[in-house]
């Protein structure tokens, strides 16, 4: 046998054969070349041994008395499901070998053998298995370190949408989530698909708001060259794009009436035609659609067909609002600060007592998006290790002002901090308009820490 073979990864053959004379052939051959070798004469033999150890790779011989070659390999796979699985026949039977394909195996090879070709078909299975062990490695450690983006929320509401999520995530129905703006819609579709046997496969996202009608037609469905001004290549759509996976339509309430009509079809079918083309190709992909609009009004207003409103309503997960669960908020905001420090290479910061109240009591109508952006500019314009009331958005720190009293210093550092921004850092104007000298007010930049941020 080749010189090669040697070099293959150590792996454990199991040998069945009635032909003593083969079985030794092999048996010798296979063990010159470094691998540890059973041999059987009989299916039940086989299955003896199969029991007693752990077995890489089975050469079966197709023409056996009693069970056969293709009966034992459906009873060894049924036991070890990833084993590798060789046919061997005198017949050069296509039949046969096809059944034996069909059923899992490997390959298959003739006899008589070419030990080379009998060297590489086995090292070739052996690189194989390695292969698809790795692969899956690698997909259980991308799912664990990747995972899906994080739904943060500690309150009953919060809970019952993961619940939800975790019943839905399984299946292939399709899923509406229906909340405000910025309430974390497009973050529950990732987690339906992380969770779902698409997870491997990709997430496509379609923001039906952000495009005119016909940017929208060529992005979902594609387009052929030549379909219309300017379409000077062939362009695959989402659609295609999604297949093993999942489709989000993000904003799927701002879709036109026309557009709704094809959106409509595609669903049913699960065929796409491209702009310009005559060909229907097929396409699996699992819906997820969001809307912050009001579909049932829309509906009766006539400008959502009702149909693809029942196509998309399969089940729906209401994201609530971040003021109707106000327990939620300190744990976002830790998660925000903690995700934007690191990305700006800021040492650990943690939120004063007041700004945590501040957080805490602010009514939030951009929802966790304002959230986030607030967190996000406070860590861009505190200083460590605490980030101050001041740092907040202007609307944010006025309305907690009117919430609840603060303490003098509080109060005063606030004020000090909105007239620098609002002064743009000039230092003598703002001194002037506080009513203090520039060294008092340099003396108070250096107590608060502030740090004036570049525009840029």
């Amino acid at each position: 046998m080749s010189e090669t073979a040697a070099k293959a990864p150590p792996a454990s053959i199991l040998v069945v054969d009635d032909e003593p004379i083969v079985l030794q052939s092999l048996g010798d051959w296979f063990r010159q070349d470094g691998y540890a070798v059973d041999t059987a004469t009989n299916a039940k033999e086989a299955l003896k041994l199969a029991a007693e150890r752990h077995h890489d790779i089975a050469l079966l011989d197709i023409k056996m008395p009693g069970i056969d070659g293709l009966e034992l390999q459906e009873r060894l796979t049924r036991e070890v499901p990833d084993l590798s699985v060789i046919v061997m026949t005198a017949y050069a039977s296509v039949e046969s070998a096809v059944r034996a394909l069909k059923a899992g195996a490997y390959d298959y090879i003739t006899k008589p053998f070419d030990p080379d070709e009998l060297s590489h078909l086995v090292r070739r299975a052996t690189e194989h298995r390695s292969l698809r062990s790795e692969n899956l490695r690698l997909k259980e450690q991308l799912a664990s370190v990747a995972g899906p983006s994080p739904l943060v929320g500690v309150s009953a509401a919060m809970r019952h949408v993961q619940d939800l999520i975790d019943a839905v995530a399984a299946s292939d129905a399709t899923v509406l989530v229906r909340g405000e703006s910025g309430t974390g819609k497009e973050l529950v579709a990732r987690a339906v698909h992380a969770r779902s046997p698409r997870r491997f496969g990709p997430l496509v996202t379609v923001n039906c708001g952000a495009l005119p009608e016909g940017v929208l037609e060529s992005e979902l469905f594609g387009h052929e060259k030549g379909a219309f001004t300017g379409a000077q290549f062939r362009h695959k759509g989402k659609f295609e794009l999604a297949d093993g996976g999942t489709l989000f339509l993000d904003e799927v309430g701002t879709v036109t009436p026309r557009v709704q009509v094809e959106l409509l079809r595609v669903l049913e079918e699960k065929k796409v035609t491209r702009l310009g083309g005559t060909t229907s190709l097929k396409t699996d992909f699992r819906t997820v659609a969001a809307t912050n609009q009001d579909l049932e009004a829309a509906v009766r207003e006539g400008r959502f067909r009702d149909d693809l409103y029942w196509r998309l309503n399969v089940f729906v997960i209401d994201l609530p609002p971040l003021r109707e669960r106000p327990e939620d908020i300190p744990e976002l905001a830790q998660h925000f600060l903690e995700r934007f420090t690191l990305a700006m290479n800021k040492p650990t910061m943690r939120f004063s007592a007041a700004a945590l109240e501040t957080l805490r009591t602010y009514a939030w109508p951009g929802n966790v998006r304002e959230l986030q952006n607030a967190v996000e500019r406070a860590v861009v314009l505190g200083s460590p290790p605490e980030i101050q009331v001041g740092d907040l958005p202007l609307r944010v720190g006025a309305q907690s002002e009117s919430a609840g009293p603060l303490s003098l210093e509080e109060v005063e550092r606030v004020h000090i901090r909105r007239v620098l921004d609002g002064c743009g850092w000039n230092i003598s104007q703002a001194a002037k308009v506080l009513g203090i000298d520039r060294g008092t007010l340099y003396a108070k930049i250096r107590r608060y820490g502030f740090e004036r941020v570049s525009a840029s």
